[in-house]
């Protein structure tokens, strides 16, 4: 059941999220929710903004609640549960990698810019860094 709602609160996330760039207006082609494989790897995308001179990856969380961010492991915990997050820079590097490959192997390179976005108002990450790739709900 827990599973579920997880899964549930993150479509929710997307959906939201694909609403605000629903909002921009520029000359780029937006992708939502991609399932890609490379290298007998299958990695999914939430959103890509694809503009003539950078990609934009953006891995969304719909997290909620009080969270810190520990630079010693370089990972965000809840600060009231004890319960284990999988890692939203972990995997925001691994697809930003495997997105690299794919377009590598169709000989294109682009610039790749990678973001983790942070969409629901009820949350708050302490301690967050300056130099990571999150924006938040704020």
């Amino acid at each position: 059941m827990l599973n579920f709602y997880n899964l549930r609160k993150g479509f929710e996330g997307e959906v939201l999220f694909d609403r605000y760039l629903e909002q921009v207006r520029c000359d780029c082609l937006i992708l939502n929710d991609l399932l890609l494989q490379m290298n007998q790897k299958t990695f999914q995308l939430d959103s890509l903004l694809i503009t003539s001179d950078c990609i934009h990856v953006f891995e969304v969380k719909n997290f909620e609640g009080d969270y810190y961010y520990d630079s010693a492991s370089d990972q965000l915990f809840p600060k009231t549960r004890n319960v284990d997050i999988v890692n939203p820079l972990v995997q925001l590097m691994r697809s930003d990698t495997l997105l690299r490959q794919l377009l590598e192997s169709f000989g294109l390179r682009f610039p790749i810019k990678s973001t983790v976005v942070f969409v629901n108002p009820q949350f708050t990450l302490y301690q967050a860094p300056m130099d990571k790739p999150f924006i938040l709900p704020t």
